[in-house]
């Protein structure tokens, strides 16, 4: 596997990916990673990694521009709070990120998913109603599942798997049957993986903060993630 990282100009603001590659590269698909809400990280890297170990280029992206990254609650909810209250300006950097992933030399870019964790949940699923060019899957690990309210959502091309914690405080039982009800409309394919006893964050190994109710779940992230890459297999080819 080689790795490096990737600046690139997303509409004037210079933002900065890592990509993982396979060993052995010919034409593979890209999976696009979307960081949680405390920006491009060693988790979302080494997202990337593991699925280089797939066979994909793992492609972490940045929608925060280049050394913007938090490290408190304040901090990640100042970078995160902007856009996720304008999905119009989020949408389009996640789809310029999708491009530069497209882009790449040894990409297969008719094969592209997008995965992502907590905030990232909502990214990779706002690039499948983004219907973003190439998009075949995406996956959401424990995300937020609010659509983006940026007009009447046309038909969504791309396989849809959710991952989900039954207890997570901030995606509630009504809001994943809302989401449900939102994706039968647009006739989308969705699946929803849903983990008893297990709550927001939930592949984090460092999350363990029962009272904001972000718990890592070891058994969980064993599941969601062999569930994840059945589903890419599947949708990716």
């Amino acid at each position: 596997m080689a790795s490096e990282y990737l600046s690139y100009v997303d509409d004037g603001l210079e933002c900065e990916a890592y990509v993982a590659r396979p060993a052995r590269l010919d034409a593979a698909p890209a999976v696009v990673v979307c960081h949680a809400w405390g920006g491009q990280d060693d988790f979302a890297r080494r997202s990337a990694d593991r699925l280089a170990g797939l066979g994909y280029v793992g492609f972490a992206l940045d929608v925060y521009g280049k050394g913007r990254r938090g490290t408190t609650k304040e901090e990640c909810s100042a970078l995160m709070t902007p856009l996720a209250q304008d999905r119009g300006l989020l949408r389009r950097r996640l789809l310029g990120a999708v491009r530069e992933a497209r882009s790449l030399a040894g990409v297969d870019a008719s094969r592209v998913a997008a995965i992502g964790y907590c905030f990232g949940g909502l990214c990779a699923l706002d690039l499948a109603r983004a219907n973003a060019t190439g998009l075949r899957a995406a996956v959401s690990f424990h995300g937020l599942l609010s659509p983006p309210a940026l007009g009447p959502q046309g038909p969504i091309g791309a396989d849809i798997l959710v991952l989900h914690g039954y207890d997570d405080p901030m995606c509630t039982p009504e809001q994943v049957v809302a989401f449900a009800r939102e994706m039968d409309a647009v006739k989308a394919r969705w699946e929803i993986d849903i983990y008893g006893g297990t709550m927001h964050a939930f592949t984090n190994p460092q999350a363990n903060d029962p009272g904001f109710g972000t718990v890592y779940s070891p058994r969980a992230d064993a599941r969601s993630w062999a569930a994840m890459t059945d589903f890419l297999a599947r949708a990716l080819g």
